[in-house]
């Protein structure tokens, strides 16, 4: 059985990695709130990813997989957005990862071989309107579990998740109605938008041995958005 740390855990795609992943292995959920999950077979840890300092001890000192959840979707003119923006947008998507993954890093070596997921967006390789905030951030993530893959083989497996719109509260404003739904659904080539549990099982494939020989790679979880052109 592995130890899996969750950064976010108790909503939207955390949540549903969460249940993938509860029944065959000890999973550590460190997230603000414990909300949906206190009925689950997880252990919760009080963190917010942006503000704290993760508490190791209270975690075990072999962690075989992380993956971090936190993220934004920032969508707006880049004439409106001011540099805070930005920096906000980097903050909780790719420094707050960077130093947790710092935090743990002998309980990740610890490991035979451990494996890190962490969650980018088709906005990264797709040039989309309104979206350069959220694509400089996603951008870096993608850049840096290259490198982070490459410095750390084989003793750490790196991939990246890059979703397109995909159903959560996070993304609720742009799901709301049946029309933005439609909408959204007919603007990818398998016609709907993502769920939660797409975006868990490929979670839970990259945390498991079954892709044990897979690293620094970006799976594109995206409906065909980002490589596919149907009429």
């Amino acid at each position: 059985m592995k130890n899996i740390l969750l950064i976010g855990g108790s909503y939207g795609i955390g949540l549903a990695i969460a249940k993938e992943l509860q029944y065959d292995n000890k999973v550590f959920i460190a997230s603000r709130t414990n909300e949906n999950i206190s009925d689950m077979n997880v252990t919760h840890l009080t963190f917010d990813a942006t503000t704290d300092t993760l508490d190791t001890s209270q975690l075990p000192e072999q962690i075989d997989g992380l993956v971090y959840c936190p993220g934004s979707i920032n969508l707006r003119p880049f004439k409106g957005l001011k540099p805070d923006a930005f920096e906000s947008d980097l903050q909780v998507n790719f420094i707050a990862m960077v130093k947790v993954i710092q935090s743990i890093l002998p309980n990740l070596t610890a490991s035979k071989q451990s494996s890190i997921v962490m969650f980018s967006s088709v906005a990264a390789s797709m040039g989309m309107p309104f979206h350069t905030s959220v694509a400089a951030s996603k951008g870096a993530i993608e850049g840096f579990a290259k490198a982070l893959a490459a410095e750390y083989a084989p003793k750490i497996r790196v991939n990246v998740i890059a979703p397109s719109l995909t159903d959560t509260p996070l993304a609720d404003k742009f799901l709301n109605n049946d029309v933005k739904r439609e909408k959204s659904a007919e603007r990818h080539p398998l016609k709907r938008v993502g769920t939660s549990e797409d975006m868990a099982q490929m979670a839970h494939f990259l945390l498991s041995d079954k892709s044990s020989w897979i690293s620094g790679q970006i799976f594109h979880v995206d409906g065909g958005m980002s490589t596919l052109l149907v009429n």
